[in-house]
């Protein structure tokens, strides 16, 4: 390898004593070998940090250094530039003035794009000097927003994906008309967006005069696709044939799954569901992520104290441990969790669901099909005829259930449940009010667990937020904390959702203790078992939150909008 003089941009980094002599030459002609600018070619290959060559370039190219997190990306002008040209130069318009377009460069040095810009758009082209990691991003977002259509999808190799139902791996998913090809992979491409962006479900909505899609991220609703009204039929008939359904059933509401392999070790479930509606069929698909279930205790935001009660009735021989809150407050997983830690070779566990959203390698599981005279009792008492360590009942319905339930708590067994209800007081009374007996609630439930899943503020771009003394205690904060702990507010960036990203579970964890046995056997009701429920010292959902806000978690309005009454 011949040395070269450097100069420009990789001396500068040299003197800065960010690289070795030798290094910036390798690099360099690394770079002109990979026909990459320098720039780029030191940042993916992390031999620099990108803010530090941006302002290293800044000082030697007198420039000044423009933060993309700072730009509204709905501003950017689209189409002026192709995107070979953007991904050519490594460029990105940022906006235009009259005549004049301004665009974004991680590499000065790099005067050829202004010349070609030119020359493409007819406009006096200006570079602003931007950082790398960031340009990148940008130019990947930009042309990922624009090809949600179908008729922007013909480049996009989606064919080749392995999926197949989740019940029947028949050949009939991959066949399909050469007509249907661009439906298929908008299919295809709106799954996968789903599970990138970290959606929980899907929803393909036929109305009179349009077609939309929409994805719930983070607990929140949002358009991302407005296909032709005239392809809704063959959307929908190719969701119903990937999840094994019937194509020639309009009229009635149909269940499927379907499993889509991304590789050899990783799987994604759908649980799919047709609805006829007044203009078509909308299809929602539920997006089943079994790692879930593996992400462990800790991730799931319980406070120390209520996880130590959490793991405590794991523990023990026999009890019941019920979970109560909203659908789609993450239930399956709090359960599924607790089952996990106890999925060892010495325990036999059975779970009983309607339908199975997890699958979970040591554990029997079982769709429940009341149509087929397996309903929830039924699978209970299939399962204590054969000797199980622990039970998962996917929901307490009605009294049978309840009872067969109760009585496995009582004689062994650890049972695991759900209930609808919106607090731990309410979840006792509840049964009640099904008709258990006030003495078989006491002694079998050990532990009660309501809870929310509110939405993470996005450490990126958080900032705080100066609320009054006064306000703080209004709105429930403890008054000798004020002042020790910063509230935050969401803000927005490009790697967010509106200054929210991920969520984080709130929790109301209530033990059975003597004096709540003592008023449920009094049989009192919601209200009095809540003021016991405080006496004896556990939180309530507004607290939990409150701490979650005083951690800088979550935000107050987040907390608010979760445990409104």
């Amino acid at each position: 390898m011949n040395d070269i003089a450097l100069s420009g941009l990789a001396k500068q980094l040299v003197l800065a004593e960010l690289l070795t002599d030798k290094s910036a030459q390798q690099a360099y002609q690394q770079a002109q070998r990979n026909r990459t600018s320098l720039v780029t070619h030191l940042v993916q290959n992390k031999l620099v940090k990108s803010r530090q060559v941006a302002e290293i370039a800044s000082e030697h190219f007198g420039m000044a250094l423009f933060d993309l997190n700072a730009l509204d990306k709905e501003v950017l002008p689209k189409g002026l530039v192709s995107e070979k040209l953007v991904r050519q130069h490594h460029v990105l318009p940022l906006w235009r003035r009259g005549n004049k377009l301004f665009i974004g460069v991680s590499d000065p040095s790099n005067h050829q794009v202004i010349n070609d810009i030119q020359f493409s758009t007819g406009l006096t082209t200006e570079a602003i000097l931007v950082e790398d990691d960031k340009l990148s991003d940008a130019i990947d977002k930009l042309f990922d927003t624009q090809s949600t259509g179908l008729e922007d999808m013909a480049d996009v190799d989606l064919d080749g994906l392995d999926i197949e139902s989740a019940d029947d791996s028949q050949d009939s998913v991959g066949g399909q008309d050469a007509d249907d090809a661009p439906v298929v992979r908008f299919v295809h491409k709106m799954l996968l967006d789903a599970i990138k962006s970290g959606s929980s479900d899907l929803h393909f909505e036929p109305y009179e005069k349009s077609y939309r899609v929409r994805m719930r991220t983070d607990g929140m609703l949002r358009e991302v696709a407005k296909p032709p009204i005239q392809l809704s039929g063959r959307i929908a008939a190719r969701l119903k044939v990937m999840a094994s359904l019937d194509i020639s059933e309009r009229r009635k509401p149909q269940d499927g799954r379907i499993k889509m392999r991304l590789s050899k070790s990783k799987s994604i479930d759908f649980r799919v569901n047709t609805l006829p509606t007044l203009w078509g069929e909308k299809v929602v698909i539920r997006i089943l992520d079994p790692s879930s279930a593996q992400m462990g205790i800790d991730a799931l935001g319980y406070e120390p104290v209520q996880k130590d009660l959490y793991m405590a009735a794991l523990k023990q021989p026999q009890g019941m441990i019920l979970v109560t809150g909203p659908t789609g407050s993450g239930k399956t997983v709090s359960l599924y969790t607790g089952l996990n830690i106890l999925n060892t070779v010495d325990i036999n566990i059975s779970t009983a669901e309607d339908p199975v959203e997890i699958n979970m390698e040591g554990i029997n599981q079982v769709n429940v099909n009341p149509r087929q005279g397996l309903d929830f009792a039924q699978a209970l008492r299939s399962f204590l005829r054969q000797d199980p360590d622990v039970i998962m009942v996917g929901e307490i319905r009605d009294l049978e259930t309840a009872e067969i339930a109760i009585k496995a708590a009582q004689t062994g067994h650890l049972v695991l449940s759900t209930l609808h209800t919106n607090s731990a007081a309410e979840t006792l009374t509840r049964l009640q009010n099904m008709g258990v007996q006030g003495f078989n609630i006491a002694t079998s439930v050990s532990l009660i667990i309501a809870q929310r899943l509110a939405r993470k503020l996005c450490s990126h771009c958080k900032k705080p937020i100066d609320i009054p003394r006064e306000a703080l205690i209004k709105e429930g904060f403890p008054e000798d904390r004020i002042g020790s702990f910063t509230i935050y507010e969401p803000v927005g960036c490009d790697l967010c959702n509106g200054g929210y990203k991920g969520r984080v579970g709130i929790y109301e964890v209530v033990k059975n203790t003597p004096a709540l046995q003592h008023l449920i056997m009094a049989e009192g009701n919601s209200l009095q078992i809540d003021i016991q429920m405080r006496k004896d010292g556990f939180d309530d959902l507004r607290t939990s939150g409150l701490h979650k806000a005083m951690q800088g978690i979550t935000s107050l309005e987040e907390i608010n909008r979760v445990t409104k009454d």
